[in-house]
């Protein structure tokens, strides 16, 4: 079981959360695939809408339900690709809040990485981001959990 860092707007994320999917990287299937059934993914939104007023938030987190990358039609000749998700129910959390204790931020340049969309997580990481945002203790697994 892996965790992975998603990055989209905040819009976009409710989207997904609201119709219990997953969609990165403008819609490619390629980083859809590295996830595999029972990964976490946490999203971080560094804007309100693409390209919109900042908010450099932890948004969401939910857990990948099955193993099927599928295409979906959303109209104007635009079809991404989807995974279906679990979300829980949690709080955002603003990443200057957490910043300091995360792996993530430690890296060199991991501002540029987050430009990529789609990135591993550590399990610190992952539970960190977890607990702040209000995710009930023990529903992170002990392999996941700090």
């Amino acid at each position: 079981m892996s965790a992975w860092l998603g990055v989209v707007s905040c819009a976009h994320v409710q989207r997904g959360v609201a119709g219990s999917f997953a969609q990165l990287c403008h819609g490619k299937a390629a980083p859809l695939r590295r996830m595999k059934r029972g990964d976490w993914l946490v999203y971080y939104s560094p804007s309100l809408e693409m390209g919109g007023s900042p908010l450099r938030a932890f948004t969401a987190i939910g857990r990948i339900e099955d193993d099927e990358v599928f295409s979906f039609d959303m109209g104007g000749g635009f079809v991404p690709y989807r995974r279906r998700v679990r979300y829980l129910p949690a709080e955002h959390v603003a990443l200057s809040d957490i910043q300091d204790r995360l792996e993530l931020c430690a890296r060199p340049n991991w501002g540029m990485a987050l430009r990529r969309g789609h990135l591993p997580l550590s399990p610190l990481d992952l539970a960190v981001i977890a607990s702040a945002m209000g995710v009930r203790s023990g529903v992170i697994p002990e392999s996941h959990a700090a």
